[in-house]
């Protein structure tokens, strides 16, 4: 038999919607990946650039993605800082190591634009 005490079923009302809170909670808070990557991308506002405009760098293509241009570009990092690089050949794929030339910095200076150079 239940117990139907007042008390009891109040208590047990308290728990259970503690417990069903702390399960939002945890549902709604960004994972430690996203945290991570929340504080990198701080990180990089706060820090200069390790790349300079008209300058060119060699890189490992980490993906290959469609770009706000509409255009596929490849993406890869020099220092942690990201580049997105333009006018790729057809050729190009996910770990060759290439040259780019950089055009323009993005907004907040945590990325730039940059053009093909050649395979390294």
């Amino acid at each position: 038999m239940l117990p139907s005490s007042p008390v009891v079923i109040g208590a047990a009302a308290v728990i259970a919607l503690l417990v069903l809170l702390v399960g939002v909670r945890r549902l709604r808070s960004p994972s430690s990946e996203a945290r991570e990557s929340k504080r990198a991308h701080e990180a990089a506002q706060e820090r200069d650039p390790p790349v300079e405009v008209g300058e060119t760098y060699e890189f490992g293509v980490t993906e290959l993605t469609d770009h706000h241009s509409g255009k596929e570009v490849a993406v890869g990092k020099v220092e942690g800082f990201v580049l997105f690089t333009e006018d790729i050949p057809g050729d190009v794929a996910k770990g060759d190591v290439i040259r780019a030339k950089v055009l323009s910095f993005n907004e907040g200076r945590t990325s730039a634009d940059a053009t093909y150079v050649g395979k390294a």
